[in-house]
């Protein structure tokens, strides 16, 4: 076999339509980073739908290349086959690979298939198991809120989502969209306060236009970035205001600077913040609520605390 001059990784994340998962382009890195201390040269094709400034297969002068690699994932259907017939010229391997049907176009198309599963052969472990390490993010809850009618010609709440969501979507962080809304029946939601305060509890930020976003995030010790959704502020202000917590951003105000100003923020000073918050809720320093004022609005004179 001849030796490489340059070689096209290739995988289900090349494709048009193809799906770009976590594990393929964790396998691709394993795969470059054999290349590259083999000091091979290599090029990555992208969907032009995921990495729309990359190199794409679309735009790729086939014979710059003298070998072609698949990556990962199952090697069947039309659009393996496709890549067979256009790089016809190139020794063709496929590597961490799942093979059906061992006789099928796509695969018998292979000079060579290192498969991590194949009729008759013992698996091999995921490419990306033993992919190079990549250093933590930022774990982000979001928790927004599209009701509140009753706030009426001042509700901002569409608007506010929606510049919240598109800059977070340019973030590098893991997002994890929250309700506060409690369902025992439907999986996706928490059944009690326990289950949505262990999240939190976990989380590095939470981004927000809820008040309870915003109290149960403190309660955990987890900064909080809220954002009032209402025209002049409405309960979220008067709630961080209540809380002693400054990251707060009027719907009147909102733009990516101050979302970045207040984002530096609570991942840096805020996260001491939270937790001394959080420990002022636990002790009650400081912190009034109504419930201290229930007793004497039922006309209860004294306390029964201790009472057997």
């Amino acid at each position: 076999m001849e030796e490489p001059r340059r070689i096209l990784l290739t995988g289900w994340f090349s494709f048009r339509d193809g799906e770009v998962t976590a594990g393929d382009v964790l396998a691709l890195r394993r795969v470059a980073d054999v290349l590259e201390r083999a000091g091979l040269a290599y090029d990555v094709a992208w969907s032009p739908g995921f990495r729309p400034g990359a190199l794409h297969l679309e735009g790729v002068r086939a014979e710059a290349y003298s070998h072609l690699v698949f990556v990962c994932g199952p090697v069947h259907g039309p659009q393996v086959e496709e890549l067979h017939r256009r790089f016809a010229h190139c020794v063709r391997i496929a590597v961490g690979t799942s093979v059906v049907d061992p006789a099928g176009p796509a695969v018998a198309g292979f000079h060579e298939v290192l498969a991590r599963d194949a009729p008759g052969t013992e698996p091999l472990v995921d490419l990306s198991a033993r992919a190079p390490a990549v250093p933590a993010r930022p774990v982000v809850g979001v928790i927004l809120t599209h009701g509140q009618h009753e706030y009426a010609g001042r509700r901002r709440h569409a608007e506010v989502a929606g510049a919240v969501t598109r800059w977070l979507a340019g973030k590098d962080c893991a997002r994890l969209e929250l309700e506060t809304r409690l369902d025992a029946h439907d999986w996706r939601l928490s059944a009690t306060p326990a289950q949505l305060s262990s999240v939190l509890d976990r989380l590095d930020l939470v981004v927000t236009d809820r008040l309870h976003g915003l109290v149960l995030a403190l309660r955990a010790g987890t900064p909080a970035l809220a954002v009032d959704p209402v025209t002049g502020g409405a309960k979220v202000t008067a709630q961080a205001r209540a809380c002693g917590w400054p990251a707060l951003i009027a719907a009147e105000r909102l733009d990516v600077g101050e979302l970045e100003r207040w984002w530096e923020w609570c991942l840096t000073t805020g996260r001491g913040a939270a937790r001394r918050t959080r420990d002022r809720f636990r002790d009650g320093t400081g912190v009034r609520d109504g419930a201290e004022a229930l007793t004497a609005a039922l006309g209860v004179t004294g306390g029964r605390e201790g009472r057997a």
